[in-house]
């Protein structure tokens, strides 16, 4: 008995080192199971050491072991081996920027119709045609080729083609799209719906209550254009469709940039040259009211233009009180006192960039006596050259603005719908420079010194170019309303979109913030 216990005694170790081993050996089961698992799903394998990297020796076809193993491990049965990274060149017939362009988004079956009647002149017409583009895309419309305006002040009789190259606007767009040059002949005849579109409007608007006219209309008449778009909260793809619109696809007509081009290489053949967008023509003067400086008979006619246009409702206009606001243009012998105080010399080379200004050589002689090297198409090129565009103004407008476009410096001398144009399309270029005149500060500083209360030179050449630091162009966001605005007015007192189309179509790149240094999106 007492034999049996001792070697019952004896087994008990045995056993429970038979127990142990049997669980060591199941925990290592379960380690390798992890292992395989973490193999089958690499991306969870965590960075190791490179003590404990695979080797990776380079084989004469330049590629590793590692490489290698990994081609033969993809390629199935009865296949061909994968091509070798040093045949790809040969191969590849795809050009690299495709490989890399974001995928196409087409527009969808078209629901109808846009007619679109555009208002004003050149560049409102301009803005106008962009936001009906957009609002296209949003409505799921075609859109017809618009219609320029004939009836306004100008009575430019110019159509669509005269003015912009149709051909290359119907192209560019057709990936964002659908347009057509007419209405087709068996839609010619359908009811309508005329709609004034609501102005500075949003997504919702126009996917709600214009959209469902849908129901009813196969074609939508827009019977305005301007401003009817809203200038912020968009989807991002709406805000670059208008700026590829704007400044790719709205190009000028052939003849025009042909034109425009001649005039800019013979103002640089004179150097580096300032722009002047002096807006001191008939029409600005007598619907602003501004007779700053004009004889007693010229605010007089000036006034009866205003009182003879029947669409004009504001009638009475106080000059002095709109100069010191800030709503006149500056004259052009105030231009002339604000460019000196800025500091540019006396030969610098200026475009005036204009109509025929009012009053001729009467009202130009201090700023052609400061500047003499004062320019402009109708001396840039001969009779012959501009007979084309001789009675179309906004075609004559167009080449103003292939001008200013491309010069060094631009100088608005009102911030109306050219300056705005032209400004945004320098920002979109590249934020080019452009100097705003603060028109408000300068007319007090100018008329202290008609008062002998500040003299011309330094005194007032501190003052002014310390007021402008900040308003030459540079980048900086898009301006919302006007704190405290409700309503209308406070869309109305946002920044316009194509005056600064930052951030939605142009982005800082980070390495070129010192210098202000963008580019567009395309």
């Amino acid at each position: 008995m007492m034999a049996q216990a001792k070697r019952r005694c004896r087994a008990v170790p045995v056993m429970r080192k038979m127990i142990t081993c049997a669980i060591c050996a199941f925990a290592m089961v379960a380690v390798l199971s992890v292992h395989v698992h973490v193999q089958v799903f690499p991306s969870r394998v965590p960075v190791l050491p490179d003590p404990y990297k695979l080797p990776t020796t380079t084989t004469q076809k330049g590629m590793t072991e590692q490489q290698q193993s990994w081609s033969r491990e993809v390629v199935p049965p009865h296949s061909k081996a994968p091509i070798a990274p040093h045949q790809l060149e040969s191969v590849n017939a795809v050009p690299a920027l495709k490989l890399w362009k974001p995928p196409s988004n087409p527009p969808g079956e078209s629901s109808g119709y846009l007619l679109v009647h555009t208002n004003g002149g050149l560049n409102q017409m301009r803005a106008g045609i962009c936001d009906m583009v957009a609002v296209a895309r949003i409505i799921n419309a075609t859109l017809v080729v618009p219609e320029l305006d004939k009836n306004s002040f100008w009575q430019d009789t110019s159509i669509f083609s005269d003015v912009f190259d149709e051909d290359y606007f119907i192209s560019s767009l057709a990936s964002d799209v659908k347009i057509v040059r007419k209405l087709p002949k068996d839609m010619s005849g359908v009811t309508k719906a005329v709609k004034h579109f609501r102005s500075w409007s949003g997504m919702d608007y126009y996917k709600e209550e214009i959209s469902s006219l849908w129901e009813d209309y196969k074609v939508i008449r827009a019977a305005k254009s301007d401003s009817r778009l809203a200038n912020n909260n968009l989807p991002p793809d709406i805000q670059k469709l208008r700026c590829r619109a704007c400044y790719e696809a709205l190009r000028f007509s052939p003849q025009i940039e042909a034109m425009g081009k001649l005039l800019v290489d013979r103002m640089r053949a004179y150097g580096p040259y300032i722009a002047l967008h002096l807006r001191y023509e008939k029409d600005m003067l007598a619907f602003s009211g501004c007779t700053h400086g004009l004889s007693v008979a010229e605010a007089d006619e000036l006034k009866k233009i205003r009182d003879d246009t029947s669409y004009w409702k504001i009638k009475d206009i106080d000059s002095e009180e709109q100069r010191s606001k800030g709503y006149c243009p500056l004259t052009p012998t105030e231009v002339a006192m604000f460019l000196t105080a800025l500091g540019y010399p006396s030969n610098t080379p200026i475009y005036i960039a204009a109509g025929e200004i009012y009053g001729g050589d009467a009202h130009m002689g201090e700023l052609l006596t400061r500047y003499p090297l004062l320019m402009s198409k109708e001396k840039l090129a001969s009779v012959e050259e501009l007979e084309p565009f001789l009675k179309h103004a906004s075609q004559m407008a167009a080449l103003d603005y292939i001008v200013s476009v491309a010069s060094a410096v631009f100088i608005p001398t009102y911030s109306g719908n050219m300056a705005r144009a032209v400004e945004g399309h320098r920002r979109y270029l590249g934020h080019q420079k452009t100097v705003t005149p603060d028109r408000k500060l300068l007319v007090r500083l100018f008329d202290k010194v008609e008062r002998g209360k500040l003299r011309e030179g330094r005194p007032l050449a501190t003052r002014v170019i310390e007021l402008h630091k900040k308003r030459q162009g540079s980048p900086r966001k898009r301006k919302g309303p006007i704190s405290g605005t409700k309503g209308m007015d406070r869309f109305r007192s946002e920044e316009s979109f194509y005056v600064n189309p930052l951030p939605d179509c142009l982005c800082q790149r980070q390495s070129s913030l010192s210098t202000g240094t963008s580019s567009a999106i395309r």
